[in-house]
């Protein structure tokens, strides 16, 4: 087996493994660092000796040793522990594991135990790629840009505020469950993004983010199969990712929507992004991610630029924008009162977000400003802006894109 698919199979065996060392040990802390000492153990012997015949059970054996070594625990109990952990994957060889009934429970447990109301969205956003998405504590560090302790002092710390919360390993009751199950799907949402277009660094996008973001969405919907905004949110990633492959050149600058070769978007992703949407809003009441995917899908299936609905594209902001204010929201939404009503309408919108500090000195305020003036005209300010925002950007790419426009003007 290859070293790509070997690191699939343990991202994938991961929240199995971890879900059952903590229902039979608890100290969830403890469990997910033999977890990850087992997947390191892992990764150099199944590369160099083959996966073996049953990789979970493997895993649940090393990572139950390591844990009885790191407790310290009386012989008695080691017996005991090592016993029970064996056991279970040798009753469940017969059927793939992420088909087990108890497997799939333990992967939703643990999406929720890693979104804990006591902890960071930063911090939810951690541990859910390293609980659940069986990445190491280095590769969580590169794909966000910071120093490996830096991110290994972020996990241990959320690690012991659930512990400090009194966390146990069960789904919370149904009252609290669609609450925490909004944070689940808001962390997915923020690793698509961050991977989808990257906050700082020298690359657009970050494969490995998006890709296990989908991965992970993917998941939640085979647990809940019939939640709208899980398949909302899967399609809302499936239809925005099918134009990565667009969204640059050879020589890795950003190419805006409106120029991009719709000939190179995933039309297999689009396809099944808009089969899941559609099933979605025949069938669950129709939520943000949906709405999201919805204006993601009117623009998927504009095999032209000037073929977009706007119109449809402006009453699915206005639709999105009842569920609550929300500044980025508003900031798309004056892009489509531009391209309906004209730029000044679409200014005019604009000028509502200059009191909100959660954009005011975001760079994509002024990107999204200086294009509106540029339509509008005023080609000086509109260069002006563009400066502005290649200013304030933090990601190499679209610094780049932005003070190329400013120069074009």
């Amino acid at each position: 087996m290859s070293g790509e698919k070997v690191e699939a199979t343990l991202r994938e065996l991961a929240p199995q493994v971890l879900g059952a060392l903590v229902r039979h040990h608890g100290r969830f802390d403890a469990c997910e660092d033999a977890v990850q000492e087992a997947l390191l153990a892992a990764a150099v012997q199944w590369g160099e000796h083959g996966v073996p015949e049953s990789p979970r059970g493997w895993l649940i054996t090393v990572a139950a040793r390591r844990l009885t070594d790191q407790l310290r625990s009386d012989a008695a109990r080691r017996r005991r522990e090592t016993t029970v952990a064996t056991r279970a994957p040798a009753d469940e060889q017969l059927a793939p594991a992420v088909d087990a009934p108890a497997a799939a429970d333990d992967t939703l447990t643990l999406l929720y135990l890693c979104c804990h109301p006591a902890l960071s969205p930063p911090s939810q956003v951690a541990l859910t790629l390293r609980a659940v998405g069986g990445l190491t504590t280095g590769q969580i560090a590169r794909a966000f840009l910071v120093p490996e302790a830096t991110m290994a002092q972020r996990i241990s710390r959320a690690k012991q505020q659930i512990k400090a919360a009194g966390a146990e390993f069960h789904l919370p009751p149904p009252q609290e469950r669609r609450h925490r199950l909004g944070a689940v799907l808001h962390v997915l949402y923020l690793v698509f993004n961050e991977g989808y277009i990257a906050t700082a660094g020298p690359q657009v996008h970050r494969a490995e983010l998006t890709g296990e973001a989908i991965r992970l969405t993917r998941q939640v919907r085979r647990l809940l199969p019939g939640d709208g905004e899980v398949a909302g949110l899967l399609a809302l990633m499936l239809l925005t990712d099918a134009r990565r492959a667009a969204r640059t050149r050879r020589d890795g600058s950003l190419v805006p929507l409106a120029d991009q070769d719709r000939g190179g978007w995933d039309r297999e992703a689009i396809a099944e992004g808009v089969a899941i949407l559609t099933a979605a809003l025949a069938g669950a009441p129709v939520g943000p991610y949906q709405i999201q995917a919805a204006i993601a899908a009117v623009h998927a299936e504009a095999q032209r630029p000037e073929d977009t609905d706007w119109p449809q594209i402006l009453a699915l902001y206005d639709l999105l924008a009842q569920f609550g204010p929300n500044p980025v929201v508003t900031l798309n939404r004056a892009v489509a009162v531009a391209m309906v009503h004209g730029p000044h309408a679409g200014l005019g919108v604009l000028d509502e977000l200059a009191a909100d500090r959660r954009l005011s000195g975001h760079h994509r305020l002024h990107a999204v400003r200086a294009h509106l003036l540029e339509m509008a005209g005023d080609g000086a300010a509109a260069r002006s802006e563009f400066a502005e925002a290649a200013r304030r950007a933090t990601s190499g790419p679209e610094q780049r894109y932005l003070l190329a426009q400013a120069a074009r003007l």
